[in-house]
């Protein structure tokens, strides 16, 4: 069996490996958003194909609307050609449950799938279509944090930005000036309404794609490309809105496991793909099984019910509150202290951390500890249950391929917010210390010490890419195992990465003894860890 609108038609032949079918007429589906478009989304990637897509099938199974997803790709182009044309736009989606059961879908919403190539006129040309269309009601976005941003470190536009500036809105490059672009179509063919999404796991991420439109507009408008309205109907919320959302998923780099367990199974052509700008993907999609999507509620011209599917919407002030809860105390700063400590102690898997009494309790004790005497409650979930499902059944899950090195990316732009939010709470609550804080300083110390590259068997390593990578370790350079002295105060002390200087609330002497601890030659990360957490 091969993955493709004509084999599924073969409905017992799948059916019989136990795997899901669409139940609605795929063809019929393409054809009505072909003249009707409804959505249509940026960032063809992973997570887009294993819950936004899933989730909008379970709304076509059960007749509740009629219209599929067009997906975008405005980055990495090859996705297009090599993993959704030569499989009709299907995806297989297997979701890893910790128990070793699969369960799979063909995944048959995404009706259209399209670069924004602007040598690919056909393609540039149905976007210009799909953006004049009445019907639209909204752009959905999975292009990372990075896809919005228009400036440098220095606050200057990059290169590309700043070519769109000057061009115009006729031959766009950047994701953002793209989005304006066809934004600025829609307004001149009617000012028809609209709603721009941002799915995108990061914080205000829905006023990060007006900022940028924005500015794009108002550029264009200097330059007299764009007129005043134009603006005006940007800024107008009865025609445009950019609502803030909240995902989380694990939706990790395609299985080999997964791979070998479908073509066991007669299901050709599961080939792992590897494209020039190395993103991992394959015909199909492997996840866990939990999944959060929280979205304000504040659409132009109508949406999905999405909520039927399991999508929780609601007003902005709870969304920002489950941002919090999640970012800040429930998941994100226990993935960032596996990470550096897993690299340190030569993991390569999430999960293997998890079966590791020292590491599960250092992630306890942050969170539940630490943690959540100061969670942000958002009501619509219950931290302490959404903590549990974390660390009893998410990170523990073997299925899920998910790695320390992988999640240790950027940490110095995560820190900040993963660890600092909880420090600034301790110091603003009277009833508590953060000179009593032990896991964050413990986690710190661990990032600290791992920027040496230096593993606790005393091994080099490459420490994952992170913008602040070089600058971090000069400051740490020649700094070796046995050493008593080293300029690590230079980072604790930064405000910049920690929102705070750790040593002005008695936080930084303790991580400072922390990381030299971890120093005192092979074997004292772990050590160290066991110190303070017996």
């Amino acid at each position: 069996m091969v993955l493709s609108k004509s084999a599924i038609k073969n409905r017992e032949a799948w059916e019989a490996i136990g795997v899901k079918l669409p139940e609605f007429d795929v063809d019929e589906i393409s054809q009505n958003t072909k003249v009707r478009p409804q959505w249509v989304h940026f960032g063809a990637g992973n997570i887009f194909r294993g819950f936004i897509a899933k989730a909008h099938q379970q709304l076509l199974d059960s007749k509740k609307v009629d219209t599929g997803i067009i997906a975008v790709e405005s980055f990495d182009f090859e996705i297009i050609d090599k993993v959704y044309k030569p499989y009709d736009n299907l995806t297989l989606l297997v979701l890893m449950n910790a128990d070793g059961d699969f369960d799979k879908t063909v995944i048959g919403s995404i009706t259209e799938a399209i670069t924004a190539d602007r040598n690919k006129t056909e393609d540039y040309d149905r976007l210009v279509e799909i953006f004049e269309s009445p019907s639209l009601q909204m752009a959905s976005f999975t292009i990372t944090e990075k896809g919005y941003a228009l400036t440098d470190a220095a606050g200057d536009y990059i290169g590309i930005v700043q070519k769109d500036i000057e061009n115009g809105p006729e031959n766009p490059l950047h994701t953002m000036s793209l989005v304006t672009a066809l934004a600025y179509r829609r307004y001149q063919k009617g000012q028809y309404p609209m709603t721009f999404v941002s799915m995108d796991n990061c914080s205000n991420n829905g006023d990060r794609i007006k900022e940028a439109v924005l500015t794009i507009a108002k550029e264009w408008l200097e330059r007299r490309f764009v007129d005043e309205g134009f603006i005006t109907y940007l800024q107008d919320e009865e025609k445009i809105t950019y609502p803030l959302s909240m995902i989380d998923k694990i939706t990790p780099r395609p299985s080999e496991i997964v791979k070998e367990a479908l073509e066991q199974e007669g299901i050709e052509g599961m080939d792992i793909i590897i494209t020039t700008k190395n993103s991992y993907m394959a015909p199909f999609v492997n996840a866990e099984v939990s999944e959060y999507l929280v979205i304000e509620d504040k659409f132009t011209n109508g949406r999905p019910p999405l909520e039927e599917a399991g999508i929780i919407f609601t007003d902005r002030e709870t969304v920002n509150k489950v941002e919090t809860m999640k970012v800040t105390t429930c998941l994100n700063p226990l993935h960032t202290a596996l990470a550096v400590t897993g690299c340190l102690l030569g993991y390569n898997l999430i999960a293997d951390e998890m079966k590791d009494p020292l590491l599960r309790k250092l992630v306890e004790r942050i969170g539940y500890d630490e943690g959540l005497k100061v969670v942000v409650d958002p009501k619509i979930i219950n931290p302490k249950e959404f903590l549990d499902e974390v660390v009893n059944e998410r990170f523990s899950n073997p299925f899920i391929p998910d790695a320390p090195q992988r999640i240790a990316t950027d940490t110095s732009q995560k820190v900040g917010i993963r660890f600092g939010e909880t420090i600034k709470s301790y110091v603003r609550r009277e009833d508590l210390d953060p000179a009593d804080l032990v896991g964050i300083p413990l986690a710190i110390a661990a990032w600290c010490r791992y920027l040496l590259g230096i593993d606790d068997n005393g091994n080099k390593f490459t420490i994952s890419p992170d913008p602040l990578a070089d600058t971090l370790q000069g400051i740490l350079e020649g700094v070796s195992l046995g050493d008593t002295t080293s300029n690590v105060r230079d980072i604790l002390s930064n405000e910049t990465i920690f929102g705070v200087n750790l040593y002005n609330i008695r936080e930084g002497t303790k991580t400072e003894s922390m990381f030299y601890e971890m120093l005192k030659g092979k074997g004292a990360v772990r050590r160290t860890l066991e110190k303070y957490l017996s």
